[in-house]
Parts: structure tokens; C-alpha cells; sequence
């Protein structure tokens, strides 16, 4: 994998079947792993098929006219949701960033950290519903460090592009959330209105707690508005 990724293909795999054991709430896509996919050669372009046996080379082979893919997760087509919010209207693009922001929590309600929150591993489906379906960096709420995020004590740390503390591999800071997300300005206020608790670590802390001591909280697939009194 590219810089700055540092995972190794089985752990990619084992992300895979993580997931496949895991209630996925309606939020998480199937996928179906296909090994030795054959494929002829005339299907790729020059520049994509020299990049694949350039930069995938373990898990590409040739064989005659042929391009075999050792291993693929092929799942059903969405639309990518940092695309659809382009696209849409601003009251459907309101509701698909709300919906997005159910989705983490659905999953976390679950016990399912996405790790990579980015827009672009988010789908929505015909229904409109915020799916996600890149598991590489998937996890459990409950292996993960849930911190607040420290405050500055002196110029340069204020100044500092980069965090000035330690940070451990399972260390998570809700709170710088927002700034990678790369919603637009009425999306994100939509958002913090109706899930600001993703942003704030102790909602995550609190979660934790109730899934480690076995309490899995409910999540209906409808909205709250739908529950009957």
C-alpha cells in the first residue's frame, strides 16, 4: 500500500472478515471476496494495467491474454457520498449529512469504529441511506482510546502544525473530526446540530462502558420520528 498507509495485505483481509462476523446494521455494504478473477487484457487501459502490475504486482499475475486479479472484494455500486452532496439539492444534501452522521453512530452503537471517517468511503444508496464500504481502517469502539484533545500551554505548541504530544496507535481525538471531513459550511452546522455528541470524546467513553459491560443500545433502521409512542 501507498504512503501513508502502513498495513499489510492480510491485515486488509482480516479487516474484511472482521466485518463478516459482525452485525453490520444496515450501514456497512456487503462485500464478496472473488479470488483469481480473470479478466482479458483488452478490458484495461495501457496506463491502468502498467499501474497494476507496477504497483500491484503481488496480487496481479498475467497469464497469456489474460489479467489475473488474486484477490477482490466486489460490492454493489453507490454513489460516493462526498460526490452526491455535490450533486444534490440543499435540502437532500442536508439530510444525507445528517444521515451520515447516524451511520457512525449506528456502527459505533454496534461496536464498529470506521477509523477512515472521509466522505469519499461513504455511499448512499437508492433509499438515500449513508452506507459505508471502506473497511480498511475498521476497528472495535472498544479497542480504541477515545482522548480530548489537549490544549496549547505556550506559543509554540499553539503554533505547531502537527500535535506536540505523544499519540499512540489506537489514540483517537473526536474532536478534529470536523476538520477532516471536508463538509460545507450549512452541511457540517446540520451535522453538529443533530450528532454534535460524535465530536466530544466522553459520548465515545460513555459508549464504550455500555458495550463492555454488554449493553448494546438499540438502532432501528428509521428515523426517531417514525418510532411508534
Amino acid at each position: 500500500f501507498a504512503y501513508p498507509k502502513e498495513m499489510t495485505h492480510q491485515q486488509v483481509e482480516d479487516k474484511y472478515s472482521l466485518v463478516f462476523h459482525l452485525d453490520r446494521v444496515g450501514r456497512l455494504l456487503d462485500a464478496q471476496p472473488y479470488r483469481f478473477l480473470r479478466f482479458p487484457r483488452k478490458r484495461f487501459s495501457p496506463a491502468l494495467l502498467e499501474e497494476l502490475l507496477t504497483r500491484c504486482s503481488n496480487g496481479i499475475s498475467e497469464e497469456g491474454e489474460d489479467i489475473i486479479i488474486h484477490l477482490a472484494y466486489v460490492q454493489r455500486r453507490l454513489r460516493p457520498l462526498n460526490l452526491y452532496l455535490r450533486e444534490q439539492k440543499a435540502e437532500a444534501a442536508r439530510l444525507a449529512a445528517v444521515d451520515y452522521g447516524q451511520a457512525i453512530k449506528d456502527m459505533a452503537r454496534n461496536n464498529i469504529f470506521p477509523g477512515d471517517m472521509l466522505l469519499k468511503n461513504f455511499g448512499v444508496s437508492r433509499h438515500g441511506r449513508a452506507v459505508f464500504y471502506d473497511y480498511d481502517e475498521v476497528c472495535l469502539v472498544t479497542d480504541c482510546h477515545f482522548r480530548d484533545y489537549p490544549e496549547p500551554t505556550c506559543y509554540e505548541e499553539e503554533m505547531s502544525d502537527g500535535p506536540w504530544f505523544y499519540v499512540g496507535p489506537k489514540d483517537v481525538f473526536p474532536e478534529r473530526f470536523p476538520q477532516f471531513l471536508g463538509l460545507p459550511t450549512e452541511q457540517a452546522h446540520a451535522l453538529k446540530v443533530k450528532h454534535g455528541d460524535l465530536f466530544r470524546a466522553q459520548w465515545w467513553r460513555e459508549l464504550q462502558a455500555e458495550l463492555q459491560a454488554g449493553e448494546y443500545p438499540d438502532t432501528p433502521p428509521y428515523p426517531e420520528s417514525l418510532r411508534l409512542p
